[in-house]
């Protein structure tokens, strides 16, 4: 198996498969292949508790599906693109080789390499579009792709060293880290610091990686730019925001 990150700014991660070899990815992540690839779209059930592990993954945000892709015959290619701007980074799984991702950030791996729910916290409605934060965790032994978005900034956290970040921009980092979500400190940091309510604590050791550009904050920053509706569709709009926010909720 050979493997190639090509481009810079939206960076397509391209194989080329010997016969029979395989890579595995979440449904919806393939870019384009050639004839000679075969796929095979299945449930994961490794390394996330049987069916009861499947279907909480889904719950929580994860997919059902896994799909499958082997060279049949002779050789061939396959890619997968990013879907931001950012960056392709491979990381290799094995004991004591451990990660928790971001919920977008498994782009594919190698067959023997397992994808399950890590952490999962509601933090309530609108909060991450409603769906709480979620850590996907990946062990196994092989090599898994990594996307990020934005720049990547790698921190090595030293034992007992502390990192606070702003959960959206928690790329992934080593099962040895310490992780939990705090508050901001301080009421009035809260309501007019404008950092939001919630920092992911890191603790160290370990390795961290960091997304300059998380997808919530973006998606915030585009909808100054959407078309605005007239006050009859405002109203409407606001209604049912409400009973949206409210259904979110009850996720």
């Amino acid at each position: 198996m050979q493997s190639n990150i090509l481009g810079t700014t939206m960076p397509v991660l391209e194989f080329v498969l010997e016969p029979n070899e395989s890579v595995i990815s979440e449904a919806g992540e393939l870019s384009w292949m050639s004839s000679s690839i075969q796929m095979t779209t299945h449930t994961q059930l490794g390394g996330g508790g049987g069916i009861f592990g499947v279907l909480k993954r889904v719950a929580g945000g994860g997919t059902l599906f896994m799909t499958e892709y082997r060279a049949m015959g002779t050789r061939g290619g396959i890619a997968f693109a990013t879907k931001l701007p950012g960056h392709i980074v491979p990381v290799e799984v094995g004991p004591g080789h451990e990660y928790m991702i971001h919920r977008h950030g498994f782009l594919c791996a190698t067959p023997q390499i397992q994808v399950g729910v890590g952490f999962q916290q509601s933090l309530g409605a609108g909060i991450f579009g409603g769906d709480g934060f979620l850590l996907q965790k990946v062990n196994g032994q092989g090599t898994f792709w990594l996307e990020l978005s934005g720049e990547l900034i790698i921190k090595d956290l030293q034992p007992g060293e502390t990192l606070r970040v702003h959960p959206g921009h928690v790329g992934a980092f080593q099962s040895t880290v310490g992780f939990q979500i705090t508050t901001v400190p301080g009421i009035k940091n809260m309501i007019f610091g404008g950092d939001g309510i919630f920092l992911a604590s890191l603790t160290g050791p370990g390795k961290v990686w960091l997304q300059t550009l998380p997808i919530a904050k973006l998606a915030h920053k585009l909808m100054e730019y959407m078309p605005r509706p007239s006050s009859e569709a405002a109203q409407g709009g606001v209604v049912g925001g409400i009973v949206g926010s409210i259904l979110e909720g009850m996720k």
